[in-house]
Formats: C-alpha cells, sequence, structure tokens
C-alpha cells in the first residue's frame, strides 16, 4: 500500500526544507544545533504541519545518528524503557562520545503524565540518548520541569501561503514521489482554495491536494478545479484545543476586546471561539464575569443582558442563541466601563481575611430576645428611615478595623450618579 502524499513528499534535508526561516540558514539555530557534539535534546513546539517531525528526522539524518522514534499515542513507556536499556548495552564501553549519537524521538510527548516522563530522565541524563519530542500544547504547561530543564525548545510557526503554494507545486509536479501532473492540473482558485483550507498547516494541504488529484482523475478531468478542491476538503480546521494554551489565548483576546471597548475585534474573537467548537455556555460564563469586574455599576444592565444571553442559548442552542452571545458582547464592549467593585471587593476580601472573626458591634447586632437587649445588643442604632433621605451616618464597621472606603466609584456612566449620591449623604458627617 502506497503511503500518504503527506509522508511521500517529507523533504530529506534543510536545502528541501520549506518554511521556518528563523531557525534555518547560516548561523540561524539549527545550524548551531547541527554542529553541536553531543547532540543537545530538543523539544519542537509548534502548530500541526508546521514542520516538526520532518526537522527532526532531518537533524538525525545529516548527524548520522540511530533515530528510534515512537508515539505517545500509540507507544507505552515500558516498550522504551526496554529499547533504551538494549540500547545501553550495547555503547560502548570507552563512553557513548565514541559511538553514533542516539535521537530517541517521541512525537506528541505532552501526552505521556508526569510518571512516564520523568521514566526518561535517567537515559537523557547519561547521555545514552537525545531526547526530541514534539509537541501542539505549551512545553512550560505540560512537559515535566525535570525534563524541560535539560532541553532547549524550538518554536515553529504556521506555514505562510507561499510556503504551503511551494509544497503544493512540488508535490503535484514530483514524478517520483509526487502525483506526477503537469503544474497546469491544479487551477490557480483551486490552490489558493487549499491553502487557505489548510490554514498553515502542510500535512492538511497535502491530504487535500491528493484528495482533489484522486477526485479529479476518477471524473477524468482536465484539471483540478474549485468545485474538486471544495469537495476535496470543505471546511477549514481551525487552530484550537479547548484545554490547551490556544483555548486560553483566544479567551484572552476575546476578554480584552471587550475591555478595550472594540466590539468588532470582540465579535471576530467571539466567532473564533465558537467556529471552534468551544462550549458557547463557557463564553457566556466568563461574559456574566466580565460584566461585574469590568462593567459593574458605571452599566448596571450588563449583568441582566449577560445572564439573558446565557438563558436564551440554553432555550435556543446552536446557532439560532449565538446571535444573543454576539448580543452581549456588543453590549459589554460599548459599555461604559468600571473596575471599581472588583477593586473593592478585593480589599474587602483583604480586610475579611487579615482580620479574622472581629466582633460586630453592639448597635448593628439582632436583639430578638430580653437577654440580648439587656447585654446592650441594638442599642443606638439608629434607623435610617427615620431620617431624611432615608439615610444617617453611621459606623458600619467593626471598632476594631474603623471604617474603611473600599468603592471609590468612578465618573463612568452610571457611577457617576452613584458618585454623587454617596458625596451628599457622607459629605454630612
Amino acid at each position: 500500500m502506497r503511503a500518504p502524499l503527506a509522508d511521500r513528499i517529507r523533504p530529506a534535508s534543510l536545502s528541501d526544507f520549506v518554511g521556518q526561516e528563523e531557525l534555518l540558514g547560516e548561523g540561524k539555530f539549527l545550524s548551531s544545533v547541527l554542529s553541536a557534539r553531543p547532540l543537545p535534546s530538543l523539544i519542537f513546539w509548534g502548530p500541526p504541519g508546521s514542520g516538526k517531525t520532518t526537522l527532526a528526522r532531518i537533524i538525525a539524518r545529516e548527524t548520522d545518528a540511530v533515530f528510534l522514534p515512537y508515539s505517545a499515542v500509540l507507544s507505552g513507556i515500558k516498550e522504551i524503557r526496554e529499547a533504551l536499556a538494549e540500547l545501553k548495552a550495547t555503547r560502548s564501553p570507552e563512553g557513548p562520545e565514541s559511538a553514533r549519537p542516539a535521537i530517541l524521538f517521541i512525537d506528541e510527548i505532552h501526552r505521556f503524565n508526569k510518571a512516564q516522563q520523568d521514566a526518561l530522565l535517567p537515559f537523557v541524563e547519561d547521555g545514552t540518548v537525545t531526547l526530541f519530542g514534539t509537541t501542539t500544547e505549551n512545553p512550560s504547561f505540560e512537559i515535566r520541569n525535570a525534563l524541560l530543564s535539560r532541553c532547549r525548545v524550538l518554536v515553529l510557526t504556521p506555514l505562510l501561503p507561499p510556503h504551503l503554494e511551494t509544497i503544493l507545486r512540488r508535490a503535484l509536479s514530483d514524478p517520483d514521489r509526487g502525483m506526477g501532473q503537469p503544474d497546469t492540473f491544479l487551477s490557480p482558485d483551486a490552490l489558493r482554495h487549499i491553502v487557505a483550507v489548510a490554514d498553515g498547516d502542510a500535512r492538511v494541504a497535502l491530504n487535500a491536494l491528493e484528495a482533489a488529484v484522486a477526485i479529479a482523475l476518477h471524473k477524468r478531468l482536465s484539471a483540478v478545479d474549485m468545485e474538486t478542491a471544495q469537495e476535496a476538503l470543505r471546511k477549514k480546521g481551525l487552530l484550537y484545543d479547548k484545554d490547551g494554551e490556544e483555548h486560553y489565548n483566544l479567551i484572552s483576546a476575546l476578554h480584552k476586546s471587550l475591555r478595550g471597548s472594540d466590539p468588532d475585534a470582540a465579535l471576530y474573537w467571539l466567532a473564533r471561539m465558537l467556529s471552534a467548537g468551544e462550549d458557547p455556555l463557557y463564553i457566556a460564563r466568563r461574559m456574566i464575569r466580565f460584566a461585574s469586574e469590568d462593567v459593574g455599576n458605571a452599566a448596571p444592565g450588563a449583568l441582566q443582558v449577560t445572564l439573558a444571553a446565557a438563558e436564551a442559548y440554553r432555550t435556543l442552542g446552536s446557532p439560532e442563541g449565538e446571535l444573543a452571545l454576539a448580543q452581549a458582547a456588543v453590549y459589554l464592549a460599548t459599555a461604559p466601563k468600571s473596575n471599581r467593585t472588583y477593586v473593592a471587593w478585593q480589599g474587602a476580601s483583604r480586610d475579611a481575611e487579615a482580620g479574622g472573626s472581629l466582633p460586630v458591634p453592639l448597635h448593628l447586632r439582632n436583639a430578638p430576645t430580653r437577654l440580648m437587649k439587656d447585654l446592650g445588643y441594638g442599642k443606638e442604632y439608629k434607623y435610617p428611615h427615620d431620617f431624611a433621605d432615608g439615610f444617617v451616618p453611621e459606623n458600619y464597621f467593626p471598632e476594631a478595623l474603623g471604617r474603611r472606603t473600599y468603592y471609590r466609584p468612578s465618573e463612568a456612566g452610571h457611577e457617576k450618579v452613584i458618585a454623587d449620591r454617596l458625596k451628599t449623604w457622607w459629605g454630612r458627617k
């Protein structure tokens, strides 16, 4: 059975590699890696289809290293440890420096748990192998510190459209490893569509090309046209991992767009998250929080709008309910902003934690029994409704704490009304 196009066309040397110019070339990071002895352990961090595995294999080939490839999804740590123990037993007694370097390659290394990653440490520390690992997740979150500290991290970026175009044209015309078709067999529109669909992922692009050419040949078409390209791969695969860094990057972008009062950017990030499969109610919960944290009493209706949007989505589901989330996002982005309630709550929480169980002043205590009244509970309490405007200056704090000011309303929106009211009330004291 013939291997998939993406595997057949994989470059075998750095000169054939396309993209990642920041890492390649004279004086760049990889040139120093290739000349280093012993080889440093490397973590290749980047999105799918950016060339992580390809670069690892090229380094192994150009350094004449023994290459031991494993997948964290398909292989167990017992199998890997047995292979490493066997490798160690065959090493020259003069030391690993006298033997060919050995590279232990683990694809998707972030899928190994902490204990599995720890099991690799002894073999890396004693020089039995150099570790090469690939991951789409942030290594600082997913790789054990003990292991990460012994590795250098190579950050790969999504391939740019010109990179993907070059890769597709090579794969289309290569007579031995590629499709063996003339350059004209892929129409310009179809090429642009596949590049757009791939979204920086070379594997997606090559899989789409292989499928499109197969469809065109089956239909006896003279070229892959736009319709055939769309049939081969219809939906753009957005980069997203609901449990990983990109999840937090996107929700952070949405939150900061709302705080920055940019409704257009907020709608874009909302659409990105929904298109990628995020739970809409998770977004709704974050916007409810935002309503109190970043809008607060500058626009008190924000809390009601976000709560209503969450309930609307629960009632309607997708896609109808998503419009309510969009409405809430626009409301939050265009509302006056104030974090004064959030800051006030932080201050009150700090004092409550630091002060411990300070007693409630007697005049604020409830007195449901005669004994409590005799002890002074509720004595000299001033009932605000007995005074003008329903307000009377009073101390409502523990005596040991004294009066504090946590909430300082801003001049934004409705908070200006609150600020003027408090100034009128407490200015009498």
